[in-house]
C-alpha cells in the first residue's frame, strides 16, 4: 500500500513520518521544488511527544511533476492542504491521481471542501477525514507532534454498504502504525461536530491573540465561548448534527486539553497568511441563510477576522 501524502504541512509530515517509520511507502508532495529536494535529502525530522528525535525517510516530489507508477486500488491520497489551497489546479490533479482507482481521505477543516471533491473524485473513492492530533511544523522538514488524538474517516456521501477494502487496509495501516484510528458510517455528523469545536477555538483564539488555555480562562473570553457555541450548535442541529448533551463540557475540555496550543487560525493572523474563517464561520453562515436563521455571532468573527487578514 502506498500513502500519497499531498501538502507538506504539519499535518502531512507528521502522518507522511509515521507512517514511514512504520515501514509503509510514503510520498509526500509539495508546492515547490526546494521543498520537496529537501524531504528526499534529508527526509522528516520529527520530534515525538517525549522529546525524542528521528530521521525518516520519504519519496517526495512536486504535485505537478509527479508521475506515479502503476497506481492500485489499495493505495491513498492523503489530502492534508488547507481548504484556501484547493485550486481549480490541484483539483484536476488530483482526479489525474485518483483515475487509478485509489482513494481520497480529506483532511480539511470546516465545510465545502467535499462538494468540490466530489466533482473530480468519483463518489466511492471520496472519504472524509477529521483528526484529533496535535501537531506543530518546525521548518520545510520538522515536525513536532505536540498532542495525542485520533484520525475518523468514512465514505462521503454516507454510503449504506459495508467498509471497502481500501477502508480496511487503511484501518489496519493506521493501527500498524500505532495511529488511533476510527472508520465511521456517520461522516456528515462528525464533521459537523468538528466543525462546532473549530468555530468557536479557531476564530476566538485569532482575534484575542490566546492559546487554546487561555480562552476560557477568563470571564469576558468565555462568555464570547459559550454564545458562539449555542448559536453554532443551533445552526448546525438544524442542519442535520445529532445534538449532544456534552458537547459544552467536550468544548472545555478541548481547550484544557490543548492548553498549550496555538491553534491554527492564530498562527495564520500571526503571521499574515490567509485563514480558513470562510469555510469554518463563513460555512456557518452559508448555512444559516439557507435555512432562514439568524447567525449574528458567527457573522461577527468572519468580520473580524476578515478584517485583521487585510490589516
Amino acid at each position: 500500500m502506498r500513502m500519497i501524502i499531498v501538502g507538506a504541512g504539519a499535518l502531512g509530515l507528521l502522518y507522511g513520518a509515521r507512517l514511514a517509520e512504520a515501514g509503509m511507502e510514503v510520498v509526500i508532495l509539495t508546492r515547490s521544488e526546494e521543498q520537496a529536494t529537501l524531504l528526499r535529502k534529508e527526509g522528516i525530522r520529527l520530534t515525538k511527544r517525549d522529546g525524542a528525535q528521528s530521521r525518516v525517510s520519504v519519496q517526495a516530489s512536486t504535485i505537478d511533476s509527479y508521475v506515479p507508477d502503476a497506481l492500485r486500488q489499495e493505495d491513498w491520497i492523503w489530502l492534508c492542504v488547507k481548504q484556501v489551497h484547493l485550486s481549480e489546479h490541484l483539483l484536476r490533479q488530483l482526479g489525474r491521481l485518483t483515475a487509478a482507482g485509489c482513494s481520497v481521505l480529506a483532511l480539511q477543516n470546516g465545510i465545502g471542501h467535499l462538494d468540490l471533491l466530489g466533482k473530480v473524485c468519483p463518489k466511492e473513492q471520496l472519504n472524509a477525514a477529521i483528526t484529533t492530533v496535535g501537531a506543530m511544523r518546525i521548518d520545510d522538514h520538522s515536525v513536532h507532534h505536540t498532542g495525542s488524538g485520533a484520525i475518523m474517516f468514512g465514505s462521503w456521501p454516507k454510503n449504506e454498504e459495508k467498509a471497502s477494502k481500501p477502508q480496511k487496509m487503511l484501518l489496519k495501516a493506521l493501527i500498524g502504525a500505532g495511529i488511533e484510528g476510527k472508520l465511521s458510517n456517520e461522516m456528515e455528523n462528525v464533521v459537523y461536530r468538528k466543525l462546532l469545536i473549530n468555530a468557536v477555538i479557531n476564530p476566538l483564539t485569532g482575534i484575542f491573540g490566546v492559546r487554546n488555555g487561555e480562552l476560557s480562562a477568563d470571564p469576558s473570553r468565555l462568555r464570547w465561548m459559550k454564545a458562539l457555541h449555542e448559536e453554532s450548535e443551533r445552526i448546525l442541529i438544524h442542519a442535520g448534527m445529532t445534538k449532544d448533551a456534552d458537547s459544552w463540557d467536550q468544548l472545555l475540555h478541548i481547550c484544557e486539553a490543548t492548553a498549550g496550543n496555538q491553534s491554527s487560525m492564530l498562527r495564520d493572523v500571526l503571521a499574515g497568511r490567509t485563514t480558513e474563517i470562510h469555510w469554518i464561520s463563513g460555512g456557518i453562515v452559508s448555512l444559516a441563510k439557507k435555512m432562514q436563521v439568524p447567525a449574528p455571532m458567527n457573522e461577527a468573527v468572519l468580520t473580524l477576522i476578515q478584517t485583521l487578514q487585510t490589516n
